[in-house]
């Protein structure tokens, strides 16, 4: 199952070029049940190897622009170091909540975002200020959020880099995955660091993924990639409303539980007073007796 499931997520990724973070860590959950603490750790992980060999190519063909890049590693790099930490002390809580609405937030946005570029391919083109110390300063929320849910680099930071600086499409898309590539690296460092990545996991995945990269490689130019694309899109949104759902119903399951602890806690603390009340009647019914 491991090996399939990094197969398709990697031709996937192939055919379609949907980041490896938005599908990877829903995946590991729903389809392996792999507890929430350990599937954002090999996420990032895989991802990290899967960047690592998309990133040289977009170099080699000068889709990388390094004074961007720089700019966006000055916030993002810190950035994915606090959402590490913050995935750590919610985990550490149980906080599942939290995170699937985190997750499920980004899946939606980065579907609506594939679906936008899918009805308006050509809204990346025109000429566009620089805005470099707002890129900067963007980049840190987007860095914590992938150190927190493992996704959102692609969608976001191609969101800003669209909007705020003058890059070209295919620059646009190399500088993204190269900002992506060092974020998930530093991330997947402190994840495994912290012993939270299944290491047989991530060999199963990153097999499968070799072999399903080759195989997308083969069949992307004979697939109709923008039907595909839609198509996916569409199931990443239904996904990612679910996730969202699950949010909400285990916060309201949460309170729930609170509250019923809360009463019987309360019921727990009324019942001892009975003996109480019976030591305080002894004395008098001994003066009575006496009488």
């Amino acid at each position: 199952m491991e090996f399939g499931l990094g197969f398709f997520i990697a031709f996937i990724i192939a055919i379609t070029g949907v980041g490896a973070g938005t599908i990877t860590a829903p995946l590991l959950i729903l389809v392996l049940h792999v507890p929430i603490a350990v599937s954002v750790g090999t996420a990032l992980a895989y991802s990290t190897v899967v960047k690592a060999v998309v990133v040289p190519l977009q170099i080699v063909r000068k889709q990388v622009s390094w004074r961007v890049l720089a700019v966006m590693l000055a916030g993002g790099l810190p950035g994915v170091v606090v959402g590490t930490l913050l995935f750590r002390r919610y985990s550490a809580l149980k906080g599942h909540a939290l995170f699937f609405g985190v997750l499920g937030a980004v899946i939606v946005f980065s579907s609506a975002w594939h679906l936008f570029r899918h009805f308006r391919p050509n809204a990346i083109a025109g000429q566009r200020p620089a805005r470099m110390k707002t890129i900067g300063a963007l980049m840190f929320p987007i860095a914590a959020e992938v150190g927190f849910s493992s996704s959102g680099a692609g969608a976001l930071g191609s969101l800003a880099l669209m909007s705020l600086s003058p890059l070209s499409a295919a620059q646009i898309v190399g500088t993204d995955l190269a900002f992506a590539f060092c974020v998930t690296l530093l991330g997947s460092g402190m994840h495994f660091a912290d012993g939270s990545i299944d290491k047989a996991l991530l060999v199963k995945l990153v097999i499968g993924g070799v072999v399903g990269a080759m195989a997308g490689s083969i069949v992307a130019p004979r697939v109709p990639n923008k039907q595909l694309r839609l198509a996916l899109s569409v199931v990443l949104l239904a996904l990612g409303i679910q996730f969202c759902y699950q949010a909400v119903a285990k916060q309201f399951s949460a309170h729930s539980s609170n509250g019923r602890s809360a009463s019987s806690s309360h019921s727990s603390t009324v019942q001892p007073v009975a003996p109480h009340a019976l030591a305080l009647a002894q004395p008098q019914a001994s003066t009575t007796q006496s009488r």
